[in-house]
């Protein structure tokens, strides 16, 4: 044995107050478990009693084991120490549900009138209520692990014993505060909706990358103690940091992804724990007094009920409070601001004159994309905005969209009251004109192009202006308009969607304003009757349902992510889409197209592209981009999916056409492509985002204006490629392989009464599913064109 590891086994400190303090927690959490479980075995198992001493286990390693005093000679130590008290203990202590099991576990005399008084208490309730709410568990977490990983304050709690104590505590209890709402001990019951913890979990796990990288990478030694201390091991303090970095990296976002992958799973399994906590209103209550304080206890006491307000000191149980949504209207001033009836025109504004200004650039600008307002905005920052609003929201695109603007002009001056012909009443126009986009993009390098995109801005502008101003019902949203078929399919996958509050209320409504309107306030143009309308196709998020409904009856709700995709039930305004070809090839072409787009820019499939061009003596960039889209959008799908739908009714027994199979399964898809479109358009967005500044910085010196002094065009190039990003691409596609799959599987349950030949069903399609995923893989992995920035 070195002499290393038989010190380190050898240094163990002894804290009497700490031992003490940890026995007594596990003497009375371990009495009260017994008298508990005597009570009902179910809910107590043993893995409840494991679990909550496998936290004390950890409290014990991280701080009366070697570890203690060897995390003053190695920072790697150090960041176990951490790990063990903020991503261990603090989980494993809440999965024991500890609070019923304590306080049974107390002596009868410190209960009755020590404790129980306490839950009385009103400060004390609202006190615990905001201190428990995500936000703030969120933020103080944040806040902990950054303040103290700060050189200054790191460095003061290796030097002095009282601080690192302090920070000890700090890191205990920001962890317990952090893991509590994701946990959910019981018996809690909590006001928001379990879809929270998604991106609470993928915010904490960001914020842990970005801290690990920069221990990891860093080119200097952060805490200069670790300069000053015997180096064990002939390990550079250099070398220290990283190897911390990395133990803080990986096993920290493996605590936060495990649970995520967790939470998603059980919420795509049980829709039905889409509600607030598990089943009551706003508080945590204890189902029976006499497990709180006994049975003759109680008796004495004569009290009704106890209530433990650990989340809300509000005492309303009412039954409608049970399955109540998260509802982003209900939101302070971002609630107040979506139900004002003006909403969407002051989203429209500015955004119209940002494509008024857009277009000017376009046409009279320099016609060097990186230094044109038309060459930065739409392809870098619009389309990440557009992608990342539809992940945390939805179809806000459309709402705020500058180019229906005209349709309300056009409709004062131009008869709006024809019908839009019956056979193009599909979305067949639309596939079509999307197909074009994404050939002509590449084709005719629109990216590289200002004067072609303002032309394009203009055309959309003029085009809507036509159509609405002589066709009713939003005819260019619904059948026409290739962004908004976009938004459509991708926001199948987004978290909210516009819906009914109480269907009940529904019931007894007579006058159905949402679709028919109401005192000059239109109704649903796009015929989406809000009682029977499922899930945010053809929705383009335009409130008028909201401002009409009499009853306000109408929410911006939480849903389960991708429950649409494998919803069998006709939908107004839909019908069921699972029949509907032109919807099926629309999704087909966008998933697709998502791999093609994101390929065509990366320097093998370029280097590929000019092989076979040279090989075949071609010698033309448009017929090489043509014979490319031509696979990737039309070939190669038909061949892809054909053979799936086969394979699919083959092995899976299925009664059905392929054709019929193929546009049901089709609908699987969509996470995947999702997560492409998601991973392909983030990373333009997150490497060039700051490409604007000096842009706009030119465009305000050609007016005229110099105040913003001259344009430092070195901000106009692509940032580095942090492996932070990476890891968020992969996280992208992570997601969208598991939901793709799930939603296959729920598809592949309804095609066939058996549960092996769904499963036979199911597989080919997990297997084409799984070979875009790894397409996936290789093309973030592969360097990328930065297109729009001086370095492209």
């Amino acid at each position: 044995m070195t002499s290393v590891p038989e010190a380190f086994l050898r240094s163990w400190p002894f804290d009497p107050w700490l031992l003490a303090g940890l026995g007594l927690t596990a003497g009375v959490y371990l009495r009260g478990w017994l008298d508990l479980r005597l009570r009902n075995p179910k809910r107590w198992p043993l893995s409840r009693l494991i679990a909550f001493l496998g936290g004390l286990l950890a409290i014990f390693l991280a701080l009366a084991s070697p570890i203690e005093p060897f995390a003053a000679l190695l920072l790697q130590v150090h960041m176990i120490q951490h790990l063990l008290l903020m991503m261990a203990a603090p989980p494993l202590l809440w999965l024991g549900t500890p609070l019923l099991p304590i306080l049974r576990g107390l002596p009868p005399q410190i209960r009755i009138h020590w404790v129980a008084p306490l839950f009385r208490i009103p400060a004390l309730r609202t006190w615990i209520v905001r201190l428990t709410h995500p936000v703030v568990t969120f933020s103080v977490f944040v806040a902990v692990t950054w303040i103290w990983h700060a050189s200054a304050s790191y460095e003061l709690a290796l030097r002095n014993s009282d601080w690192h104590y302090v920070q000890h505590v700090c890191f205990l209890g920001s962890g317990l505060l952090f893991w509590f709402p994701v946990i959910r001990p019981y018996p809690s019951h909590v006001r928001w909706s379990l879809w929270l913890m998604v991106p609470y979990l993928i915010l904490a796990d960001v914020q842990n990358t970005v801290l690990s990288a920069l221990l990891t990478f860093s080119s200097k030694v952060l805490y200069p103690h670790y300069l000053n201390v015997p180096r064990l091991g002939g390990i550079s303090a250099e070398q220290d940091q990283s190897v911390a970095g990395v133990l803080m990296w990986v096993p920290g976002s493996l605590a936060f992804l495990l649970p995520l992958f967790g939470i998603v799973i059980k919420l795509l399994c049980t829709p039905a724990l889409n509600v607030k906590g598990r089943g009551a209103g706003t508080g945590i209550q204890l189902a029976s007094r006499s497990q709180l304080i006994g049975d003759r206890e109680a008796t004495a006491l004569r009290v009704r009920q106890i209530t433990l307000p650990l989340i809300s000191s509000s005492p309303n149980h009412d039954s409608r409070f049970r399955t109540r949504r998260f509802d982003l209207l209900r939101v302070p001033f971002v609630g107040q601001f979506l139900k004002w009836r003006h909403a969407r025109l002051a989203l429209q504004l500015p955004m119209a004159a940002l494509a008024g200004i857009l277009i000017i650039d376009g046409l009279r600008g320099p016609q060097i994309s990186a230094m044109n307002l038309a060459g930065v905005l739409p392809w870098i920052h619009w389309r990440g905005i557009l992608i990342l609003g539809l992940l945390a929201v939805g179809n806000i695109s459309c709402m705020a969209c500058p180019f229906l603007l005209p349709r309300t002009l056009a409709r004062r001056w131009l008869p709006a009251g024809r019908n839009w012909p019956p056979w193009l009443r599909s979305k067949w126009l639309a596939v079509v004109l999307l197909v074009l986009f994404l050939w002509s993009y590449e084709a005719f390098s629109l990216w590289d192009s200002p004067w072609w995109t303002a032309w394009i801005a203009l055309g959309y502008f003029a085009l809507s202006f036509v159509i609405d101003g002589f066709f009713r019902d939003a005819s260019f949203c619904k059948y026409v308009c290739p962004i908004g078929q976009f938004n459509f399919v991708q926001s199948l996958v987004s978290p909210l969607e516009v819906t009914v509050s109480e269907p009940k209320v529904c019931e007894s409504c007579t006058t159905h304003d949402c679709i028919r309107g109401r005192d000059g306030i239109p109704g649903c143009e796009l015929h989406l009757y809000q009682p029977l309308k499922v899930g945010n196709m053809d929705c383009t998020f335009c409130m008028d349902c909201l401002h009409a409904c009499p009853h306000q009856n109408i929410g911006l709700l939480t849903r389960p992510v991708g429950k649409d995709l494998w919803h069998e039930a006709p939908r107004s305004g839909v019908g069921i889409v699972g029949k509907r070809l032109d919807i099926a090839v629309l999704v087909v072409v966008l998933v697709f197209g998502a791999f093609a787009n994101a390929a065509g820019m990366v320097a093998p499939v370029v280097a590929w592209r000019d092989q076979l061009d040279s090989l075949l003596g071609l010698h033309s960039p448009l017929l090489m981009t043509s014979l490319f889209y031509l696979v990737t959008l039309l070939l190669l799908p038909l061949l892809t999916v054909w053979s799936a739908a086969v394979v699919s009714c083959r092995w899976g027994r299925l009664n059905s056409r392929w054709l019929d199979v193929a546009m049901r399964f089709s609908y699987a898809l969509v996470p995947i492509g999702f997560g492409m479109w998601l991973a392909h358009y983030s990373f333009h967005f997150m490497t060039s985002y700051d490409t604007v500044v000096p842009t706009a910085v030119r465009f305000m010196r050609d007016l005229g204006f110099d105040a913003l002094g001259v344009p430092t065009w070195v901000g106009a190039c692509c940032r580095p490629v942090v492996d932070a990003l990476l890891r968020l691409e992969i996280l992208f596609l992570d997601f969208g392989l598991l939901l793709s799959l799930f939603t296959g599987y729920r598809i592949a349950l309804v095609q066939s009464p058996k549960w092996s030949e769904s499963l036979r069903a199911f597989a080919p399609w997990a297997v084409l599913i799984t070979l875009l995923f790894a397409l996936g893989i290789w093309i973030i992995f592969q360097p990328m064109q930065m297109r729009g920035t001086l370095g492209a």
